[in-house]
Protein backbone atom coordinates (compact mmCIF):
# COMPACT_ATOMS: atom_id res chain seq x y z
CA UNK A 1 0.00 0.00 0.00
CA UNK A 2 1.06 3.50 -0.67
CA UNK A 3 1.50 6.52 1.74
CA UNK A 4 -0.85 8.46 0.00
CA UNK A 5 -3.64 5.72 -0.20
CA UNK A 6 -3.38 5.02 3.32
CA UNK A 7 -3.91 8.85 4.32
CA UNK A 8 -6.56 8.87 2.32
CA UNK A 9 -8.82 5.95 3.40
CA UNK A 10 -7.61 7.28 7.22
CA UNK A 11 -9.37 10.67 6.17
CA UNK A 12 -12.25 8.81 5.13
CA UNK A 13 -12.68 6.85 8.38
CA UNK A 14 -10.96 4.03 7.66
CA UNK A 15 -9.00 2.62 10.80
CA UNK A 16 -8.29 -1.08 10.00
CA UNK A 17 -4.46 -1.34 8.07
CA UNK A 18 -3.70 -4.52 9.58
CA UNK A 19 -0.63 -6.30 7.97
CA UNK A 20 -0.20 -3.47 5.72
CA UNK A 21 2.79 -3.55 4.71
CA UNK A 22 4.53 0.13 4.81
CA UNK A 23 8.42 -0.85 5.31
CA UNK A 24 10.83 2.13 4.88
CA UNK A 25 7.77 4.67 4.20
CA UNK A 26 8.14 8.00 5.38
CA UNK A 27 5.11 8.93 7.87
CA UNK A 28 6.60 11.54 9.63
CA UNK A 29 4.08 14.04 11.35
CA UNK A 30 1.27 12.29 10.31
CA UNK A 31 -2.13 11.86 12.38
CA UNK A 32 -3.09 7.74 12.36
CA UNK A 33 -5.09 7.83 16.25
CA UNK A 34 -6.87 4.54 17.09
CA UNK A 35 -5.08 3.25 13.59
CA UNK A 36 -5.31 -0.71 13.69
CA UNK A 37 -1.71 -1.56 12.62
CA UNK A 38 -2.05 -5.17 13.87
CA UNK A 39 1.00 -6.92 12.28
CA UNK A 40 1.89 -4.35 10.10
CA UNK A 41 5.60 -3.82 8.53
CA UNK A 42 7.07 -0.79 9.13
CA UNK A 43 10.77 -1.77 9.43
CA UNK A 44 12.62 0.97 8.85
CA UNK A 45 9.94 3.57 8.49
CA UNK A 46 10.35 7.06 9.34
CA UNK A 47 7.83 7.60 12.06
CA UNK A 48 9.28 10.56 13.79
CA UNK A 49 6.65 13.21 15.45
CA UNK A 50 3.43 10.82 14.52
CA UNK A 51 0.30 10.53 16.04
CA UNK A 52 -0.58 6.97 17.45
CA UNK A 53 -2.12 7.62 20.30
CA UNK A 54 -4.16 4.63 20.95
CA UNK A 55 -3.33 2.82 17.71
CA UNK A 56 -3.40 -0.95 18.16
CA UNK A 57 0.18 -2.27 16.86
CA UNK A 58 0.33 -5.84 18.17
CA UNK A 59 3.10 -7.89 16.82
CA UNK A 60 4.41 -5.25 14.30
CA UNK A 61 7.78 -5.03 12.87
CA UNK A 62 9.14 -1.70 13.64
CA UNK A 63 12.51 -3.19 13.28
CA UNK A 64 15.21 0.03 13.14
CA UNK A 65 12.06 2.46 12.51
CA UNK A 66 12.24 6.08 13.79
CA UNK A 67 9.91 7.03 16.36
CA UNK A 68 11.21 9.82 17.89
CA UNK A 69 8.87 11.97 19.71
CA UNK A 70 5.88 9.91 18.07
CA UNK A 71 2.79 10.13 20.34
CA UNK A 72 1.55 6.76 21.44
CA UNK A 73 0.39 6.94 24.62
CA UNK A 74 -2.06 4.20 25.37
CA UNK A 75 -1.00 2.31 22.23
CA UNK A 76 -1.01 -1.21 22.28
CA UNK A 77 2.36 -2.67 20.98
CA UNK A 78 2.14 -6.49 22.88
CA UNK A 79 4.55 -8.57 21.01
CA UNK A 80 5.89 -6.16 18.24
CA UNK A 81 9.46 -6.13 17.25
CA UNK A 82 11.51 -2.59 17.68
CA UNK A 83 15.18 -4.04 18.17
CA UNK A 84 16.74 -1.33 17.12
CA UNK A 85 14.04 1.42 16.92
CA UNK A 86 15.06 5.13 17.90
CA UNK A 87 12.38 6.09 20.41
CA UNK A 88 13.95 8.94 21.46
CA UNK A 89 11.73 11.29 23.22
CA UNK A 90 8.60 9.20 22.64
CA UNK A 91 5.20 9.86 24.58
CA UNK A 92 4.44 5.90 25.70
CA UNK A 93 2.63 7.14 29.06
CA UNK A 94 0.23 3.94 29.65
CA UNK A 95 1.71 2.07 26.61
CA UNK A 96 1.12 -1.44 26.41
CA UNK A 97 4.35 -3.13 25.75
CA UNK A 98 4.05 -6.68 27.32
CA UNK A 99 6.77 -9.33 25.46
CA UNK A 100 7.64 -6.50 23.03
CA UNK A 101 11.21 -7.12 21.51
CA UNK A 102 12.79 -3.40 22.14
CA UNK A 103 16.84 -4.84 22.58
CA UNK A 104 19.13 -2.15 21.21
CA UNK A 105 16.28 0.11 20.78
CA UNK A 106 17.09 4.04 22.02
CA UNK A 107 14.51 5.52 24.61
CA UNK A 108 16.29 8.31 25.94
CA UNK A 109 14.16 10.92 27.35
CA UNK A 110 11.11 8.86 26.66
CA UNK A 111 8.52 8.59 28.38
CA UNK A 112 7.10 5.69 29.97
CA UNK A 113 5.11 6.41 33.12
CA UNK A 114 2.63 3.58 34.00
CA UNK A 115 3.84 1.54 31.02
CA UNK A 116 3.38 -2.05 30.92
CA UNK A 117 6.79 -3.99 29.62
CA UNK A 118 5.31 -7.13 31.50
CA UNK A 119 8.53 -9.86 30.07
CA UNK A 120 9.52 -7.01 27.46
CA UNK A 121 12.99 -7.65 25.77
CA UNK A 122 14.96 -4.38 26.77
CA UNK A 123 18.63 -6.27 26.91
CA UNK A 124 21.36 -3.32 25.71
CA UNK A 125 18.21 -0.66 25.51
CA UNK A 126 19.31 2.94 25.99
CA UNK A 127 16.57 4.36 28.63
CA UNK A 128 18.83 7.28 30.01
CA UNK A 129 17.16 9.74 31.52
CA UNK A 130 13.85 8.25 30.78
CA UNK A 131 10.64 8.47 32.94
CA UNK A 132 9.04 5.07 34.20
CA UNK A 133 7.54 6.07 37.32
CA UNK A 134 5.16 3.38 38.24
CA UNK A 135 5.46 1.36 35.14
CA UNK A 136 5.54 -2.79 35.14
CA UNK A 137 8.51 -3.95 34.37
CA UNK A 138 8.15 -7.78 35.92
CA UNK A 139 10.44 -10.22 34.64
CA UNK A 140 11.64 -8.15 31.98
CA UNK A 141 14.95 -8.78 30.01
CA UNK A 142 17.50 -5.65 30.76
CA UNK A 143 20.76 -6.98 30.51
CA UNK A 144 23.36 -4.19 30.08
CA UNK A 145 20.53 -1.86 29.78
CA UNK A 146 21.39 1.75 30.06
CA UNK A 147 18.91 3.24 32.97
CA UNK A 148 21.45 6.18 34.02
CA UNK A 149 19.41 8.95 35.94
CA UNK A 150 16.11 7.59 34.35
CA UNK A 151 13.08 7.99 36.97
CA UNK A 152 11.76 4.38 37.79
CA UNK A 153 9.78 6.05 41.15
CA UNK A 154 6.90 3.13 42.46
CA UNK A 155 8.28 0.65 39.30
CA UNK A 156 7.85 -3.02 39.41
CA UNK A 157 10.98 -4.55 38.58
CA UNK A 158 9.82 -7.87 40.50
CA UNK A 159 12.22 -11.02 38.90
CA UNK A 160 13.81 -8.24 36.22
CA UNK A 161 16.94 -9.42 34.97
CA UNK A 162 18.97 -6.21 35.60
CA UNK A 163 22.72 -8.20 35.00
CA UNK A 164 25.47 -5.52 34.46
CA UNK A 165 22.91 -2.80 33.93
CA UNK A 166 23.77 0.85 34.46
CA UNK A 167 21.89 2.39 36.70
CA UNK A 168 23.76 5.61 37.89
CA UNK A 169 21.91 8.20 39.74
CA UNK A 170 18.51 6.48 38.73
CA UNK A 171 15.54 7.31 41.01
CA UNK A 172 13.99 4.19 42.57
CA UNK A 173 12.35 5.27 45.32
CA UNK A 174 9.23 3.38 46.26
CA UNK A 175 10.16 0.66 43.79
CA UNK A 176 10.13 -3.23 44.12
CA UNK A 177 12.88 -5.09 43.27
CA UNK A 178 11.47 -8.50 44.69
CA UNK A 179 13.64 -11.53 43.15
CA UNK A 180 15.15 -9.31 40.48
CA UNK A 181 18.73 -10.08 39.26
CA UNK A 182 21.54 -7.09 39.53
CA UNK A 183 24.69 -8.91 39.27
CA UNK A 184 27.64 -6.49 39.10
CA UNK A 185 25.01 -3.84 37.98
CA UNK A 186 26.23 -0.05 38.41
CA UNK A 187 24.03 1.60 41.07
CA UNK A 188 26.23 4.21 42.65
CA UNK A 189 24.09 6.97 43.73
CA UNK A 190 21.01 5.18 42.50
CA UNK A 191 18.05 6.35 45.26
CA UNK A 192 16.19 3.49 46.59
CA UNK A 193 14.87 5.04 49.64
CA UNK A 194 11.77 2.66 50.66
CA UNK A 195 12.54 0.39 47.74
CA UNK A 196 11.71 -3.74 48.02
CA UNK A 197 14.88 -6.02 47.41
CA UNK A 198 13.53 -8.99 49.02
CA UNK A 199 15.51 -11.85 47.89
CA UNK A 200 16.93 -9.70 44.93
CA UNK A 201 20.73 -11.25 43.83
CA UNK A 202 22.88 -7.95 44.37
CA UNK A 203 26.42 -10.56 44.07
CA UNK A 204 29.06 -8.18 42.87
CA UNK A 205 26.74 -4.91 42.47
CA UNK A 206 28.04 -1.39 42.53
CA UNK A 207 26.06 0.51 45.30
CA UNK A 208 28.48 3.17 46.16
CA UNK A 209 26.73 6.60 47.51
CA UNK A 210 23.67 4.81 46.94
CA UNK A 211 20.83 5.98 49.27
CA UNK A 212 19.04 2.61 50.28
CA UNK A 213 17.69 4.06 53.40
CA UNK A 214 14.53 1.93 54.88
CA UNK A 215 15.15 -0.44 51.76
CA UNK A 216 14.14 -4.05 52.39
CA UNK A 217 16.62 -6.32 51.85
CA UNK A 218 15.46 -9.15 53.42
CA UNK A 219 17.63 -12.69 52.23
CA UNK A 220 19.22 -10.56 49.32
CA UNK A 221 22.49 -11.58 48.31
CA UNK A 222 25.19 -8.67 48.71
CA UNK A 223 28.33 -10.59 48.64
CA UNK A 224 30.98 -8.75 47.13
CA UNK A 225 29.10 -5.63 46.60
CA UNK A 226 30.56 -2.40 46.91
CA UNK A 227 28.56 -0.34 49.35
CA UNK A 228 31.10 2.33 50.23
CA UNK A 229 29.36 5.54 51.59
CA UNK A 230 26.10 4.11 51.36
CA UNK A 231 23.54 4.95 53.46
CA UNK A 232 21.09 2.88 55.11
CA UNK A 233 19.51 4.58 57.37
CA UNK A 234 16.83 1.72 59.20
CA UNK A 235 17.22 -0.21 56.38
CA UNK A 236 15.79 -4.50 56.92
CA UNK A 237 19.13 -6.38 55.79
CA UNK A 238 17.48 -9.82 57.32
CA UNK A 239 19.20 -12.57 56.72
CA UNK A 240 21.20 -10.61 53.89
CA UNK A 241 24.53 -11.86 52.44
CA UNK A 242 26.99 -9.36 52.38
CA UNK A 243 30.10 -11.73 52.13
CA UNK A 244 33.14 -9.75 51.91
CA UNK A 245 31.45 -6.77 50.72
CA UNK A 246 32.56 -3.26 50.57
CA UNK A 247 30.85 -1.41 53.71
CA UNK A 248 33.36 1.11 54.58
CA UNK A 249 32.01 4.53 55.87
CA UNK A 250 28.52 3.26 55.36
CA UNK A 251 25.98 4.80 57.52
CA UNK A 252 23.83 1.78 58.89
CA UNK A 253 21.71 3.72 61.31
CA UNK A 254 19.45 1.49 63.53
CA UNK A 255 19.25 -1.28 60.96
CA UNK A 256 18.22 -4.45 61.43
CA UNK A 257 21.36 -6.85 60.24
CA UNK A 258 19.29 -9.74 62.40
CA UNK A 259 21.22 -13.88 61.16
CA UNK A 260 22.58 -11.41 58.40
CA UNK A 261 26.48 -12.80 57.06
CA UNK A 262 29.05 -10.16 57.11
CA UNK A 263 32.01 -12.95 57.10
CA UNK A 264 34.88 -11.39 55.85
CA UNK A 265 33.22 -7.67 55.45
CA UNK A 266 35.05 -4.58 55.12
CA UNK A 267 33.11 -1.74 57.46
CA UNK A 268 35.90 0.63 58.30
CA UNK A 269 34.88 3.76 59.85
CA UNK A 270 31.30 2.08 59.42
CA UNK A 271 28.50 3.52 61.45
CA UNK A 272 26.28 0.80 62.93
CA UNK A 273 24.80 2.82 66.10
CA UNK A 274 21.61 1.39 67.18
CA UNK A 275 21.38 -1.24 64.71
CA UNK A 276 20.25 -4.34 65.19
CA UNK A 277 23.26 -7.51 65.29
CA UNK A 278 21.06 -10.81 66.32
CA UNK A 279 22.48 -14.06 65.50
CA UNK A 280 24.85 -11.93 62.70
CA UNK A 281 27.87 -13.10 61.35
CA UNK A 282 30.60 -11.03 61.70
CA UNK A 283 33.51 -13.55 62.17
CA UNK A 284 36.88 -12.23 59.92
CA UNK A 285 35.06 -8.72 59.24
CA UNK A 286 37.09 -6.12 59.53
CA UNK A 287 35.31 -3.08 62.15
CA UNK A 288 38.26 -0.59 62.30
CA UNK A 289 37.11 2.22 63.67
CA UNK A 290 33.43 1.45 63.52
CA UNK A 291 30.98 3.08 65.37
CA UNK A 292 28.75 1.12 67.41
CA UNK A 293 26.81 3.18 69.65
CA UNK A 294 23.50 1.76 71.40
CA UNK A 295 24.22 -1.40 69.09
CA UNK A 296 22.50 -4.30 69.89
CA UNK A 297 25.00 -7.48 69.95
CA UNK A 298 23.07 -10.75 70.68
CA UNK A 299 24.42 -13.87 70.47
CA UNK A 300 26.65 -11.97 67.37
CA UNK A 301 29.47 -13.87 66.06
CA UNK A 302 32.89 -11.77 65.55
CA UNK A 303 35.60 -14.36 65.97
CA UNK A 304 38.74 -13.43 63.91
CA UNK A 305 36.92 -10.11 63.42
CA UNK A 306 38.77 -7.06 63.79
CA UNK A 307 37.53 -3.95 66.24
CA UNK A 308 40.59 -2.04 66.66
CA UNK A 309 39.14 1.72 67.49
CA UNK A 310 35.44 0.90 67.81
CA UNK A 311 33.56 3.30 69.27
CA UNK A 312 31.51 1.04 71.87
CA UNK A 313 29.84 4.02 74.07
CA UNK A 314 26.71 2.20 75.83
CA UNK A 315 25.87 -0.95 73.45
CA UNK A 316 24.39 -3.70 74.28
CA UNK A 317 25.34 -7.12 75.20
CA UNK A 318 23.70 -10.62 75.33
CA UNK A 319 25.46 -13.85 74.99
CA UNK A 320 28.45 -12.46 72.75
CA UNK A 321 31.66 -13.62 73.11
CA UNK A 322 34.99 -11.45 72.25
CA UNK A 323 37.62 -14.20 73.28
CA UNK A 324 38.56 -14.21 69.51
CA UNK A 325 38.51 -10.94 68.81
CA UNK A 326 41.41 -9.04 67.21
CA UNK A 327 41.53 -5.46 68.82
CA UNK A 328 44.25 -3.09 70.47
CA UNK A 329 41.75 -0.57 72.01
CA UNK A 330 38.38 0.37 71.76
CA UNK A 331 36.22 3.97 72.89
CA UNK A 332 33.81 4.15 75.39
CA UNK A 333 32.43 7.47 75.09
CA UNK A 334 31.51 9.82 72.04
CA UNK A 335 31.44 13.38 72.03
CA UNK A 336 28.39 14.70 70.49
CA UNK A 337 30.19 18.25 69.94
CA UNK A 338 33.22 17.65 68.26
CA UNK A 339 31.72 14.53 66.56
CA UNK A 340 34.71 12.23 67.66
CA UNK A 341 34.83 9.41 69.70
CA UNK A 342 36.66 9.69 73.29
CA UNK A 343 37.43 7.67 76.42
CA UNK A 344 40.26 5.56 74.94
CA UNK A 345 40.42 1.93 76.74
CA UNK A 346 43.00 0.90 77.98
CA UNK A 347 44.87 3.99 78.13
CA UNK A 348 48.53 4.26 78.00
CA UNK A 349 49.11 0.53 76.29
CA UNK A 350 46.83 -1.73 74.28
CA UNK A 351 44.47 -4.93 75.09
CA UNK A 352 46.15 -8.04 75.97
CA UNK A 353 44.75 -11.11 73.95
CA UNK A 354 41.06 -11.94 75.38
CA UNK A 355 41.35 -8.87 77.57
CA UNK A 356 38.28 -7.40 75.93
CA UNK A 357 36.45 -10.55 75.84
CA UNK A 358 37.40 -11.19 80.16
CA UNK A 359 36.14 -7.07 80.55
CA UNK A 360 32.75 -7.64 78.44
CA UNK A 361 31.77 -11.27 79.22
CA UNK A 362 30.63 -9.11 82.82
CA UNK A 363 28.35 -7.05 80.87
CA UNK A 364 26.66 -9.53 78.87
CA UNK A 365 24.67 -10.53 82.42
CA UNK A 366 23.44 -6.82 82.54
CA UNK A 367 20.12 -5.88 81.77
CA UNK A 368 18.22 -2.45 81.50
CA UNK A 369 14.42 -1.89 83.07
CA UNK A 370 12.54 1.55 82.37
CA UNK A 371 10.35 2.85 84.68
CA UNK A 372 7.85 5.50 84.03
CA UNK A 373 7.67 6.31 88.06
CA UNK A 374 10.72 6.41 90.60
CA UNK A 375 10.95 2.63 91.92
CA UNK A 376 10.00 1.72 95.50
CA UNK A 377 12.86 0.21 96.49
CA UNK A 378 11.59 -1.96 99.29
CA UNK A 379 8.96 -3.49 96.50
CA UNK A 380 11.61 -3.48 93.85
CA UNK A 381 14.12 -5.88 96.20
CA UNK A 382 11.01 -8.02 97.09
CA UNK A 383 10.46 -8.30 93.08
CA UNK A 384 14.50 -9.56 92.96
CA UNK A 385 14.21 -12.04 95.35
CA UNK A 386 11.14 -13.68 94.37
CA UNK A 387 12.60 -13.95 90.62
CA UNK A 388 16.15 -15.28 92.26
CA UNK A 389 14.06 -17.62 93.51
CA UNK A 390 12.26 -18.62 90.14
CA UNK A 391 15.36 -18.23 88.10
CA UNK A 392 17.50 -20.73 90.21
CA UNK A 393 20.11 -18.05 91.95
CA UNK A 394 20.56 -15.42 88.92
CA UNK A 395 21.74 -13.61 92.17
CA UNK A 396 20.08 -10.30 90.94
CA UNK A 397 21.76 -6.88 92.36
CA UNK A 398 21.09 -3.25 91.40
CA UNK A 399 24.67 -2.55 89.17
CA UNK A 400 23.33 1.25 88.59
CA UNK A 401 19.94 3.80 88.56
CA UNK A 402 19.65 6.59 86.83
CA UNK A 403 16.90 8.98 86.48
CA UNK A 404 15.61 11.37 83.48
CA UNK A 405 12.67 13.29 82.58
CA UNK A 406 10.61 11.14 80.98
CA UNK A 407 11.87 7.70 82.94
CA UNK A 408 14.10 5.80 85.45
CA UNK A 409 16.41 3.40 84.38
CA UNK A 410 17.60 0.65 86.81
CA UNK A 411 20.14 -1.58 85.31
CA UNK A 412 21.07 -4.99 86.72
CA UNK A 413 23.26 -7.48 86.82
CA UNK A 414 23.01 -11.28 87.45
CA UNK A 415 25.93 -13.90 88.36
CA UNK A 416 25.14 -15.39 84.59
CA UNK A 417 24.08 -14.47 81.21
CA UNK A 418 20.27 -14.06 81.24
CA UNK A 419 17.26 -13.62 78.37
CA UNK A 420 16.67 -9.90 78.92
CA UNK A 421 13.70 -9.56 77.40
CA UNK A 422 11.83 -12.38 79.28
CA UNK A 423 13.55 -11.63 82.36
CA UNK A 424 12.19 -7.82 82.08
CA UNK A 425 8.78 -8.86 81.27
CA UNK A 426 8.34 -11.05 84.69
CA UNK A 427 9.81 -7.81 86.67
CA UNK A 428 6.85 -5.70 84.78
CA UNK A 429 4.31 -8.92 85.45
CA UNK A 430 5.47 -9.14 89.62
CA UNK A 431 6.97 -5.48 90.65
CA UNK A 432 2.78 -3.98 90.72
CA UNK A 433 1.87 -6.98 92.43
CA UNK A 434 4.73 -7.02 95.08
CA UNK A 435 3.91 -3.22 95.32
CA UNK A 436 0.43 -3.79 96.38
CA UNK A 437 0.98 -6.68 98.96
CA UNK A 438 4.01 -4.08 100.80
CA UNK A 439 1.48 -1.23 100.55
CA UNK A 440 -1.30 -3.73 101.88
CA UNK A 441 0.55 -5.50 104.57
CA UNK A 442 3.31 -2.87 105.20
CA UNK A 443 2.80 -3.30 109.09
CA UNK A 444 3.37 -7.16 109.05
CA UNK A 445 6.01 -6.95 106.38
CA UNK A 446 7.90 -4.11 108.88
CA UNK A 447 7.61 -6.45 111.97
CA UNK A 448 8.89 -9.31 110.29
CA UNK A 449 12.23 -6.96 108.62
CA UNK A 450 12.72 -5.82 112.53
CA UNK A 451 13.42 -9.71 113.42
CA UNK A 452 17.40 -10.36 113.65
CA UNK A 453 17.67 -13.43 111.37
CA UNK A 454 16.25 -12.26 108.58
CA UNK A 455 18.51 -9.15 107.25
CA UNK A 456 21.31 -11.12 105.97
CA UNK A 457 19.15 -13.59 103.59
CA UNK A 458 17.19 -10.40 102.04
CA UNK A 459 20.58 -8.37 101.75
CA UNK A 460 21.04 -6.75 98.41
CA UNK A 461 23.47 -4.18 96.92
CA UNK A 462 22.86 -0.83 97.95
CA UNK A 463 21.33 0.56 95.03
CA UNK A 464 23.14 3.34 93.63
CA UNK A 465 21.59 6.97 94.19
CA UNK A 466 21.05 9.42 91.03
CA UNK A 467 23.28 12.48 90.33
CA UNK A 468 21.82 15.11 91.88
CA UNK A 469 21.30 17.33 89.22
CA UNK A 470 19.25 13.94 86.88
CA UNK A 471 17.24 16.35 85.16
CA UNK A 472 19.72 19.29 84.00
CA UNK A 473 21.51 17.30 81.07
CA UNK A 474 19.95 13.83 79.86
CA UNK A 475 17.09 15.27 78.06
CA UNK A 476 18.68 18.11 76.36
CA UNK A 477 21.46 16.21 75.48
CA UNK A 478 19.60 13.94 73.33
CA UNK A 479 17.89 16.75 71.76
CA UNK A 480 21.03 18.07 70.66
CA UNK A 481 22.40 14.95 69.14
CA UNK A 482 19.38 14.36 67.44
CA UNK A 483 19.60 17.77 65.91
CA UNK A 484 22.90 17.33 65.28
CA UNK A 485 22.86 13.60 63.37
CA UNK A 486 19.73 15.08 61.58
CA UNK A 487 21.70 18.33 60.25
CA UNK A 488 24.49 15.65 59.39
CA UNK A 489 21.71 13.73 56.98
CA UNK A 490 20.91 16.76 55.96
CA UNK A 491 23.97 18.12 54.91
CA UNK A 492 24.64 14.23 53.25
CA UNK A 493 21.47 14.38 50.87
CA UNK A 494 21.74 18.01 49.84
CA UNK A 495 25.79 17.14 48.83
CA UNK A 496 24.90 13.95 46.90
CA UNK A 497 21.43 14.07 45.83
CA UNK A 498 19.41 15.99 43.19
CA UNK A 499 16.71 18.76 44.14
CA UNK A 500 14.25 16.47 43.38
CA UNK A 501 15.67 13.56 45.54
CA UNK A 502 15.98 15.48 48.09
CA UNK A 503 13.58 17.76 49.19
CA UNK A 504 11.01 15.58 49.85
CA UNK A 505 13.33 13.51 52.67
CA UNK A 506 14.64 16.66 54.28
CA UNK A 507 11.09 18.19 54.63
CA UNK A 508 10.46 14.54 56.66
CA UNK A 509 13.31 15.14 58.71
CA UNK A 510 12.18 18.30 59.50
CA UNK A 511 9.06 17.30 60.67
CA UNK A 512 10.19 14.71 62.64
CA UNK A 513 12.52 17.30 64.48
CA UNK A 514 9.54 19.39 65.11
CA UNK A 515 7.28 16.22 66.61
CA UNK A 516 9.88 16.01 68.99
CA UNK A 517 10.11 19.86 69.80
CA UNK A 518 13.57 20.81 68.08
CA UNK A 519 13.09 23.93 66.29
CA UNK A 520 13.90 23.54 63.06
CA UNK A 521 14.40 27.34 62.29
CA UNK A 522 18.03 27.21 62.12
CA UNK A 523 18.46 24.66 59.41
CA UNK A 524 15.89 26.28 57.37
CA UNK A 525 17.59 29.89 57.06
CA UNK A 526 20.83 28.75 57.50
CA UNK A 527 22.07 25.32 57.14
CA UNK A 528 19.90 24.90 53.79
CA UNK A 529 21.71 27.47 52.20
CA UNK A 530 25.21 26.98 53.03
CA UNK A 531 24.99 24.12 51.44
CA UNK A 532 23.76 24.83 48.89
CA UNK A 533 26.23 27.76 48.19
CA UNK A 534 29.04 25.01 49.09
CA UNK A 535 27.86 22.45 46.59
CA UNK A 536 26.99 25.19 43.82
CA UNK A 537 30.68 26.51 44.09
CA UNK A 538 32.35 22.76 43.64
CA UNK A 539 29.57 21.82 40.95
CA UNK A 540 28.55 24.33 38.32
CA UNK A 541 26.40 21.65 37.02
CA UNK A 542 24.46 21.45 40.31
CA UNK A 543 23.67 25.67 39.56
CA UNK A 544 22.15 24.52 36.35
CA UNK A 545 20.12 21.64 38.01
CA UNK A 546 19.10 23.95 41.14
CA UNK A 547 17.45 26.63 38.09
CA UNK A 548 15.63 23.86 36.35
CA UNK A 549 14.08 22.63 39.50
CA UNK A 550 13.08 26.18 40.41
CA UNK A 551 11.68 26.19 36.99
CA UNK A 552 9.95 22.76 36.75
CA UNK A 553 9.37 21.45 40.52
CA UNK A 554 5.38 20.84 41.66
CA UNK A 555 3.82 23.68 43.32
CA UNK A 556 3.53 21.72 46.27
CA UNK A 557 7.73 20.91 46.53
CA UNK A 558 7.81 24.98 45.87
CA UNK A 559 5.77 25.68 48.27
CA UNK A 560 7.12 23.58 51.03
CA UNK A 561 8.90 24.68 54.21
CA UNK A 562 12.66 23.09 52.12
CA UNK A 563 11.30 24.45 48.91
CA UNK A 564 10.64 28.14 50.34
CA UNK A 565 14.32 27.96 51.94
CA UNK A 566 15.77 26.30 48.84
CA UNK A 567 14.94 29.40 46.66
CA UNK A 568 15.46 32.00 49.12
CA UNK A 569 18.86 30.20 48.83
CA UNK A 570 18.90 30.06 45.07
CA UNK A 571 17.57 34.22 44.68
CA UNK A 572 20.78 34.95 47.03
CA UNK A 573 23.17 32.85 45.04
CA UNK A 574 22.34 34.15 41.69
CA UNK A 575 22.40 37.86 43.49
CA UNK A 576 25.78 36.88 44.88
CA UNK A 577 26.35 35.86 41.16
CA UNK A 578 25.06 38.95 39.73
CA UNK A 579 27.67 41.18 41.86
CA UNK A 580 30.35 39.38 40.62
Amino acid sequence: MQVQDLLERYQKGERDFSNVDLSGASLSGVNLRDANLTGANLTGANLSWVFLSRANLTAACLRRADLRSASLNSAIINQAILSGANLGKADLRLAQLQSADLNWAILQDADLSSANLQEAKLDQVNLERAKLGSSCLTGAELMEANLRRANLVGANLDRANLREAHLEGANLREASLIGANLIEANLSGVYLRQANLTGADLHRVVLTGADLSEAILNNADLSRANLAGAYLLKASLSKAHLLRANLEDVYLLRADLKAANLRGASLQRADLSGAYLSDTSLNEADLSDAYLLESHLIRTNLDGAQMTGCCIANWHLEDTDFSKVNCRYVFTQFNYTTKSPTDRYPVGRDLETGELGRQYQEDTSVMEVHLTEAPNWEAFAFTLAQIDREGNGLGLTVKSYEAADDHYLVRLKATRLVNAKLLSRRIFQLYPEVLQRLLTHRTEITNLLTAPHVGANLALETPPQPSQEPKLLPSPDRRIRLYQEVVRQIQQMMMSQAPEQFVQSVQQLLHYLSRQGITTEEIQTKVISQVITQRAKQDQGFRAHMQRWEKTAPEAARLSTVGQAMRLAIALMWAETKKM
